[in-house]
């Protein structure tokens, strides 16, 4: 009960916990929603953690399986920061620094009509935002695993994250759990690769004696003494030798 305590104290102190205004909230919410305070609607972070552990041990497993895990929403953020703006007031070598990430997640990522094979999951931030990317998915059939803000309907998530999704301390707290559990599954994956490999690797057999050779117990007793004694009076000569010489 500590440790649950104390996961939900981080997620309050990154504002996990707070929703929208009351006017904007999702009837659909309400199993999540711990009281409201000044017309702002409060995520039971209870709740939060309890289904953040059910999403991170699912996705653990679909990545140990191998299975792609399709993140949508950084790429249409650093977008709306340039048409808001935002993009604007960073310094020159900031905005040179967002412009390779985007480059890099366009090229690694796409979207998902590029993809050869369907991934295994999609996560999604922002499900208001991203509803192109949920409606597909939900086509195609491919689990959802999403931050839900108080605003978003929840009943069209396979995986409900409860969680505030335009802040960004806490979305880089529930980032963070999320990718160490799908880290975790690629280890793991990885580890039982490895073990695959070792004991698919051929050993090389050791001599079986034919039977022609095969002796009765005493009599190969017998031979492994008289073994030791030939040796040992070879290095009794070779010492004898070596006396004489000098």
């Amino acid at each position: 009960m500590a440790n649950n305590n104390e996961h939900v104290k981080e997620l309050l102190d990154a504002g996990v916990h707070f929703g929208h205004l009351t006017r904007k909230w999702n009837p659909n919410m309400a199993p999540y929603i711990y009281m409201e305070r000044n017309g702002i609607h409060i995520i039971n972070l209870y709740k939060t953690t309890a289904k953040l552990a059910e999403a991170n041990e699912a996705l653990t497993k679909i990545a140990a399986s191998g299975r792609k895990i399709l993140f949508v929403k950084k790429m249409a953020l650093i977008d709306r920061s340039k048409e808001d703006g935002t993009f604007n007031s960073l310094s020159k070598k900031e905005r040179l620094a967002v412009d390779r990430s985007r480059a890099k997640l366009e090229k690694n990522l796409g979207s998902i009509s590029d993809m050869t094979r369907l991934p295994g999951a999609l996560f999604v931030v922002d499900t208001t935002r991203e509803h192109i990317a949920v409606a597909e998915a939900l086509k195609l059939k491919i689990p959802i695993f999403a931050m839900v803000d108080t605003n978003c309907d929840p009943n069209i998530i396979d995986y409900v994250i409860p969680s505030n999704d335009d802040a960004s301390k806490s979305i880089d707290k529930i980032m963070t759990s999320v990718s160490n559990a799908v880290i975790e599954g690629l280890s793991s994956r990885k580890g039982a690769d490895e073990k695959t490999e070792k004991e698919a690797t051929p050993t090389t057999p050791a001599k079986a004696e034919t039977p022609a050779k095969k002796a009765p117990e005493k009599k190969t007793a017998r031979k492994r003494v008289a073994a030791v004694e030939v040796k040992a009076a070879a290095i009794e000569v070779k010492a004898d030798v070596s006396s004489e010489e000098e």
